[in-house]
């Protein structure tokens, strides 16, 4: 038998390790792409859930904010049982319970039904993108990171850009009972797939302790309170204005679900572009610039999609917030996979909470001011908060560090 020298063995094992690795953080990106699916393709549907269950479209939006609710709740479930039982086995198995809520979703009665399964949805749901950015922590340097993140978060972003468009088209080829049929059945291909490629790595991956003991331990951090703060505030500001962009231009133009979903989709091409240019932005403005005009740049696009004549100039304005968004957000993401490196399932779970939580009471009071004031006003008036919160970070983001 031909011997085989150490050294090559060593290496054999290390590029072994790291093709485990980057298969991994693949998986967990293509999970993340059916989570964004779910988060996103209610949006293009709330007119057509208003008509059946005969409600309005603000009462409809219950749907959107208690999946964003119950989001908050599964981040603060998942991380610390990622850090305890494996992150790669957490996934897959809370991905099984969202294809059963999802499928359950067409079957609801009523709005109130609805809003329930998708309650339980999104408790399901909610763990591939928390966990797999803290995968993405435990497995890359952080030297390395924040450009592992930004393709990581790609996922995310085109599951988040593709749910709208998927809400909208599907809505109209099969009605909104069959596109949660498809949600579902797509939670259960990916569950499956994740199974089949990352099993042997369970066992491994797992640590011992109770799951719940450092919630406390981690709030008592001054950083970790400001990035939980700032992680509120971009989404309670960003998707209070966002949920209602398609239905304002519904009302405005009178256009159809599908073309409302792929306005609304092209807020992930924009996402796409800022990881594309990423690391040029970084080296020409710094962190600082990023969230500065990122909040400025959000602002503006909202006003002008509010005062566009034709439908067709919210489309580049839905690019350029895409992209702004993620200038601010990325941010905050690298942020937090730093703010807990002990426990970083954890700390992921605590920062996702604070983003779901934001998203949930922004959409929930923007409901509750378009009934008073419209739509044009309210959308307005939250990227104005936007902006204000780029501003604030642009001074103080050395307390996040």
């Amino acid at each position: 038998m031909r011997d085989i020298h150490p050294e090559a063995l060593i290496k054999k094992r290390e590029g072994h390790t790291v093709r485990n690795m980057w298969q991994s953080i693949f998986l967990l990106a293509i999970a993340s792409i059916i989570s964004g699916v779910a988060l996103r393709l209610v949006e293009p549907m709330l007119p057509q859930l208003a008509e059946d269950f005969g409600s309005s479209i603000s009462g409809a939006s219950i749907v959107i904010s208690g999946f964003a609710i119950a989001y908050t709740i599964g981040q603060l479930i998942y991380g610390p049982l990622g850090d305890r039982f494996g992150k790669l086995r957490v996934v897959t198995l809370s991905l099984v319970g969202a294809a059963v809520a999802s499928i359950g979703c067409a079957l609801a009665p009523d709005l109130a039904s609805l809003a329930v399964l998708r309650f339980i949805t999104a408790l399901f749901s909610s763990s591939p993108v928390t966990l797999g950015m803290a995968h993405v922590g435990d497995q890359v340097p952080v030297a390395e990171r924040q450009s592992v993140i930004a393709r990581f978060v790609t996922g995310t972003i085109i599951g988040q850009a593709f749910g709208p468009l998927l809400g909208g088209l599907l809505t109209d080829l099969i009605g909104w009972r069959g596109t949660f049929v498809v949600l579902g059945l797509a939670f259960i291909a990916v569950a499956a797939v994740l199974f089949v490629s990352t099993r042997a790595q369970w066992s491994s991956a797992a640590s011992g302790g109770s799951p719940y003991t450092v919630h406390l331990r981690l709030l008592g951090v001054s950083r970790v309170r400001y990035v939980l703060a700032a992680a509120f505030a971009d989404t309670f500001f960003f998707f209070g204005a966002y949920s209602f962009l398609g239905p304002f231009l519904k009302l405005k133009f009178d256009l159809g679900p599908t073309v409302i979903g792929a306005i609304l989709a092209v807020v992930g091409l924009g996402s796409i572009l800022y990881t594309l240019a990423v690391k040029r932005l970084l080296a020409a403005m710094g962190q600082r610039g990023l969230v500065t005009w990122g909040g400025a740049i959000c602002c503006a696009c909202y006003a002008l999609a509010l005062l566009a004549p034709q439908w067709a100039v919210a489309i580049p304005c839905a690019v350029g917030i895409g992209f702004s968004f993620y200038m601010l957000q990325n941010t905050l993401q690298l942020k937090a996979t730093e703010m807990a490196p002990q426990a970083r399932g954890a700390g992921m779970s605590l920062y996702a909470s604070a983003w779901s939580a934001g998203q949930g009471c922004g959409v929930a009071l923007a409901g509750a001011a378009i009934s008073v004031a419209g739509y044009a006003p309210t959308i307005f008036s939250f990227g104005l908060g936007f902006l204000a919160l780029g501003l604030l970070l642009r001074n103080n983001l050395s307390r996040l560090s």
